[in-house]
């Protein structure tokens, strides 16, 4: 590949970084401190989906150092640099971090699918692989999950 090619690769995949590490933390924050009648169940999933998140944190930054470029590695470094809003301090309602981090997710999936398609026309298909056949898929299992906490969550 290009050098160009591996410059853009290496940038997207760092802003995919920089923002899944953003939600990683988000599901270890709610983790921590969700409240309410489904706490168990949502204390359980917010850590499954956290240790998911980190599984894709290890792949990307992977690519990103297979590729010759340098992962984002360090937490002020990942708060310049994600797009993803930051939560505020304390607890919040169950349904609030649902929706919180199904916006992050949505981020990430919107992302994730147009650098997938530049990569494939640019001829990086490693990184098109990793952000489609793991970011996304990933990242749609877990706003399914999320969503239907909301729908059990709503009045009929």
């Amino acid at each position: 590949m290009s050098e160009a090619v591996v410059k853009k690769s290496v940038a997207s995949l760092n802003q995919v970084l920089a923002d899944t590490i953003t939600l990683r933390d988000m599901y270890k924050k709610h983790h921590w401190q969700v409240v309410g009648p489904t706490f168990n169940q949502l204390h359980l999933l917010f850590d499954k989906h956290y240790e998911a998140q980190v599984e894709l944190v290890d792949l990307l930054a992977e690519r990103i150092q297979i590729l010759g470029g340098v992962s984002l590695a360090m937490a002020a470094d990942i708060a310049e640099e994600t797009r993803i809003p930051r939560p505020p301090r304390g607890r919040e309602p169950a349904t609030v971090q649902l929706n919180r981090l199904i916006e992050a997710h949505t981020m990430i999936l919107t992302y994730a699918r147009e650098q997938a398609e530049k990569a494939s026309d640019a001829g990086d298909s490693g990184t098109d692989d990793l952000l489609v056949s793991d970011v996304v898929r990933t990242n749609e299992l877990q706003v399914w999950f999320l969503s239907e906490h909301l729908v059990a969550a709503s009045p009929i």
